[in-house]
């Protein structure tokens, strides 16, 4: 009966330590996960949340600690009342997880949004940087780009937003797995579809300053996001390549060749 009640303690300890992080207030629901030496962040991209890495943190839990969060605002994480989203509000979340994990230093894993965000962190905390991999996310901004926000509430808005995912994915994708991601994009309620695409599109996200850690990018077939010229420029150490038969969600597309690439180059990295 002693262990028994010894360990629904440490399970209930555990639980509040995992519910302790916050930014601004806001409390950020995140998990880790495994004990390896090396620490890997996996941070989703706009209106999903923690649930795109399903694929990703039972294998690579086997050989790192791996941990996942929910931004402001998305899935399990509190918003800003305001509605305001910046980069920088979702680095700092970012490093509150890292905190609570105890990290010294990370491998930051972007999708999408995630990629800008992973970069605002590498600008804010570079000694917690051991190395970036982007996946399938936007390093510049086309010229004349900017966002398109102002029917993301009402049922017109919503419509425009399932649009939008829809052509995320490719004739390869499997229909179950379009209808799981579409779900979780259009959970998050208006104002965070909207003020995370404000923030993403933020000018001051996109300078032109040179990381030298390692970087991998990891794309899609063909993808229209990727800017190989120019990533080489900002990233001195970076890989590129693309998994051929997929669509913006890859990872969890062909998991597999994902997590093989995402571990190969985490192994290369010394900390």
């Amino acid at each position: 009966m002693r262990v028994l009640l010894l360990t629904a303690l440490c399970a209930a300890l555990e639980a509040i330590a995992l519910s302790a992080a916050t930014v601004d207030g806001l409390r950020l629901q995140w998990a880790a996960t495994g004990q390896g030496q090396k620490t890997i962040v996996l941070v989703h991209g706009w209106t999903c949340d923690s649930t795109s890495w399903e694929f990703q943190v039972p294998v690579l839990s086997r050989k790192y600690r791996v941990v996942t969060l929910d931004l402001p605002g998305h899935g399990r994480s509190q918003g800003p009342k305001d509605g305001h989203f910046s980069m920088d509000l979702f680095a700092r979340a970012v490093e509150s997880v890292r905190r609570q994990v105890g990290a010294s230093r990370i491998v930051l894993v972007g999708h999408s949004m995630g990629t800008p965000v992973i970069r605002q962190y590498a600008r804010e905390y570079p000694r917690r940087v051991a190395g970036l991999v982007l996946v399938d996310g936007l390093v510049s901004l086309p010229p004349g780009a900017a966002p398109s926000t102002a029917d993301m509430s009402g049922p017109a808005g919503l419509k425009a937003r399932e649009a939008m995912i829809r052509g995320m994915f490719t004739a390869q994708t499997p229909k179950p797995l379009q209808k799981q991601i579409t779900e979780m994009m259009l959970h998050p309620p208006a104002a965070t579809a909207t003020g995370a695409m404000l923030a993403t599109f933020d000018p001051s996200n996109w300078t032109d300053e040179v990381m030298t850690m390692p970087v991998l990018g990891i794309y899609a077939d063909k993808s229209q996001l990727a800017n190989r010229e120019y990533s080489k420029k900002i990233f001195p150490a970076f890989d590129y390549v693309e998994i051929p038969g997929t669509g913006h969600f890859l990872m969890m597309e062909k998991p597999g060749e994902f997590n093989r690439l995402l571990s190969a180059f985490v192994d290369k990295i010394a900390y």
